[in-house]
């Protein structure tokens, strides 16, 4: 009797362990590698969320596709990750009939432009797909001569660049722009209205300065607010300007704090009907609209000055601060700036500009696939960041706003030499920087 007790708890041991082996169960997902460090490999996968795993891969290098497979969940929302890596394959690159890398195949916003995308990508040096990826500050001087040389992504225009000029002025200079670039530029301004207005600055362009979207607010509610993007737009267009650097959906709560003015001053779900009247009436005027700055700046001190940390919870943020910018990204925003604040509860150790958990909670909970870009990178709270071009291309942006941009390039350039960073991530960012303009109609060649 006793012998047949053990072997039919023997029996239910055997049972109880199989079952146990059952429930772990490994799951794998295909990579592009980012980044390597001793112990730890950051990868992207091709909906442009990128994970950090915990694990030693003498034989992988940066560039590489690479199957992991893992036990334990898989956080879509942090870059640094808990579950356990089990075993890791090199793998090749998947094509499509175009012959374009499965990487690249997002479904995005501007899907419909990917293959011209892709064989305008393949006539293109090294040196114009990383200027590709940089916006920069309009030079005080040679600005032909250096876009010509350098054949950067688009330049940033101030009000000093608009001073005085007349219209006619203002229209050559862009187009005299355009001519020296093999690939159409973006022609940028941040002309938010109120405190932050560039060609408005001036009458000989705009009768008065724009007003700010809470003065629009008052005056006339989302219809004001409408009718004033749709001229705002047609004006930005004529002058040729391609790109505003607005609207401002942050939600501030104190009327001291420094982003305040600049907001619709109204509480998150105005914020959120704000986001959609902009990027709605925009649609089909020939000038992009930006949200900002992600993910949300709250009622935090001025980044142009220094670091500044955000505090907040993270159930504050995602209660408060990312519904307008979901409700933007869901018509069709084309472009999300991202903010230098340090947000504690998402990552306390890099600006949200160089952060790839910020960034993945943009691709992934918010289902965004368009353009991400940093503020400028020549602000107090990045400037003295070592690497910090780099660092910004790891963290998941498509674009750098910069002031110096041959610090810029030669960062770039150091990082693809010492292997920090792969030409692979270059051509993937410049494919889609690309195909962003062909979705602008900015670019209209036919490729055989």
């Amino acid at each position: 009797m006793i012998a047949i007790l053990i072997i039919l708890l023997s029996v239910i041991l055997i049972l109880l362990k199989v079952k146990k082996e059952e429930k772990i169960t490994t799951k794998n997902i295909t990579t592009n590698v980012l980044a390597k460090e001793k112990n730890k490999l950051t990868v992207q996968d091709k909906n442009n969320v990128i994970y950090t795993f915990d694990m030693d891969s003498d034989d992988i290098e940066v560039g590489n596709k690479v199957v992991v497979e893992y036990t334990g969940l898989l956080s879509r929302s942090n870059s640094k990750q808990t579950c356990k890596v089990v075993d890791y394959s090199k793998t090749e690159e998947v094509f499509d009939e175009n012959g374009i890398p499965d990487s690249y195949l997002d479904n995005g916003i501007f899907k419909d432009y990917y293959i011209l995308a892709y064989n305008k990508l393949k006539t293109l040096s090294l040196e114009e797909k990383i200027s590709q990826l940089l916006l920069v500050r309009f030079p005080d001087s040679n600005q032909k001569e250096q876009l010509k040389k350098h054949q950067f992504g688009g330049y940033v225009f101030f009000e000093k660049d608009f001073k005085d000029k007349s219209e006619t002025e203002v229209k050559k200079m862009m187009k005299d722009l355009q001519e020296v670039a093999n690939i159409p530029i973006l022609t940028a301004v941040d002309e938010e209205g109120g405190k932050v207005v560039r060609i408005s600055s001036n009458n000989q362009l705009v009768s008065e300065k724009y007003k700010s979207s809470s003065e629009l607010y008052q005056a006339g509610g989302f219809n004001k607010i409408k009718e004033d993007t749709i001229s705002k737009s047609n004006t930005l267009n004529n002058l040729g300007i391609n790109l505003n650097l607005a609207p401002v959906v942050d939600v501030a709560t104190s009327s001291s704090s420094y982003m305040y003015d600049r907001t619709l001053k109204e509480d998150t779900e105005k914020t959120k009907e704000y986001a959609k009247t902009v990027i709605e009436a925009s649609k089909g005027l020939g000038v992009s609209y930006t949200l900002k700055h992600f993910p949300g700046y709250g009622d935090n001190a001025d980044t142009h000055n220094g670091t500044v940390s955000d505090t907040r919870g993270y159930d504050d943020i995602v209660k408060n601060d990312l519904p307008p910018f979901k409700e933007g990204i869901n018509v069709g925003a084309e472009a999300v700036l991202v903010s230098h604040n340090t947000v504690d509860a998402i990552d306390n150790s890099n600006p949200a500009s160089l952060s790839s958990s910020v960034h993945n909670l943009l691709r992934n909970d918010l289902g965004f696939t368009g353009i991400i870009m940093t503020d400028d990178l020549d602000m107090g709270a990045t400037k003295n960041i070592a690497g910090k071009t780099t660092k910004a291309l790891q963290a998941g942006n498509d674009l750098v706003i910069t002031t110096d941009y041959l610090e810029s390039i030669n960062d770039i350039k150091d990082s693809l030499n010492n292997n920090t960073i792969s030409e692979e991530l270059i051509n993937k960012l410049a494919f889609r920087v690309i195909a962003w303009k062909y979705y602008k109609g900015m670019m209209f060649d036919i490729h055989k």
